[in-house]
């Protein structure tokens, strides 16, 4: 029997040739779902400033013109993504394994009850057809976190804000749905949301005393906001008012704590993740408009801060979405 030449043996691996010029990927085919959060951040600043200026009787043209503009916005990233699955629909399993990817996607279907909140104004028919399709694609994309989550070691099943945007995300249809006439929708979501929320407050909690997440993540906290501001708004809106204090107390609560708490929140520097304040900070600002009297007030200077946060965390993040930098920080995947 012969020897083995040891020269053959160390010969390396032959590798195909790179490709001149290098391959582009399809349009659309990595759209990262990290544009939505920042979307619904800038949907959610549209229904506060109409509300906030239909309050203070003033003339609505800025709000208008500001739900033009979110309203097309999401739209276009809905398509964009859109096309992305019908290349390949198996990337929303793959998207829904990274945190970017699931908050993401939660965040394109809320974003299409708060579409609805807007076009409820201007086209009412229109508005039900998006907040039907809306809460069947958020509940579709509910189902299939929860599958993904169960298939997963119980170390890997940890607790995070993203959870809100998921199970807790149909509250967003409340205030569109009051708007069209559908209370009995609109009482159904709060009730089946309330305990949900708590829950995920609840296992947060135990789970920040046992370990601080690190600085990336961080940002993601400030989701925590959103459920009891929603909640609030719906609970005032079918006449709770008790019930919308607490929440509201407990909502601003929280905000005040995350806003002193700034430096160490922040501390890893701007990155997709900031696209996680947006929404919230928006939200918080409509329920306190909504509770009047002296949250009205609050609301005002709260709405303040969102019109300059929340623009400039949507074009940071935008910019980067041509050219691909954005789906490979997120790890998005691609069809």
């Amino acid at each position: 029997m012969t020897e083995p030449d040891p020269r053959r043996e160390a010969r390396p691996k032959r590798f195909p040739p790179p490709e001149f010029p290098p391959r582009r990927p399809a349009a659309f085919a990595r759209t990262p779902p990290a544009i939505f959060p920042p979307i619904l951040g800038l949907l959610g600043l549209a229904i506060t400033l109409r509300l906030l200026l239909g309050q203070l009787v003033l003339p609505l043209g800025a709000a208008d013109l500001l739900a033009g503009l979110a309203l097309g916005l999401w739209l276009f990233a809905a398509f964009a993504y859109g096309a992305k699955v019908l290349r390949r629909p198996g990337v929303v399993i793959e998207d829904l394994r990274v945190l970017p990817g699931r908050s993401g996607l939660a965040a394109l279907t809320v974003g299409g009850m708060a579409a609805a909140t807007l076009l409820a104004v201007y086209a009412p028919g229109l508005a039900k057809a998006v907040l039907v399709l809306s809460l069947l694609g958020h509940g579709v994309l509910a189902g299939l976190l929860l599958r993904l989550l169960l298939g997963l070691p119980p170390e890997s099943r940890q607790v995070n804000p993203t959870l809100h945007l998921s199970f807790v995300g149909f509250i967003v249809a409340g205030p569109a749905a009051i708007a069209l006439g559908w209370t009995g929708l609109a009482t159904v979501l709060l009730w089946l949301t309330l305990p949900v929320a708590l829950g995920i407050w609840a296992a947060s909690a135990l789970q920040f005393a046992r370990a601080v997440p690190p600085p990336p993540l961080r940002p993601l906290l400030a989701i925590h906001v959103a459920p009891a501001a929603l909640l609030a708004s719906v609970a005032g809106l079918l006449g709770l008012v008790a019930l919308s204090n607490v929440l509201l107390v407990a909502g601003l609560a929280l905000a005040l704590v995350l806003a002193a708490s700034a430096r160490w929140l922040l501390s890893a520097g701007i990155t997709p993740m900031w696209g996680a304040l947006t929404f919230p900070l928006a939200v918080l600002a409509a329920a306190l408009i909504r509770g009047g009297g002296a949250w009205q007030g609050i609301g005002i200077a709260v709405t303040g801060v969102a019109l300059a946060v929340i623009p400039g965390v949507l074009w940071w993040v935008l910019k980067r979405w041509p050219g691909g930098k954005l789906a490979a920080v997120t790890n998005a995947a691609e069809a």
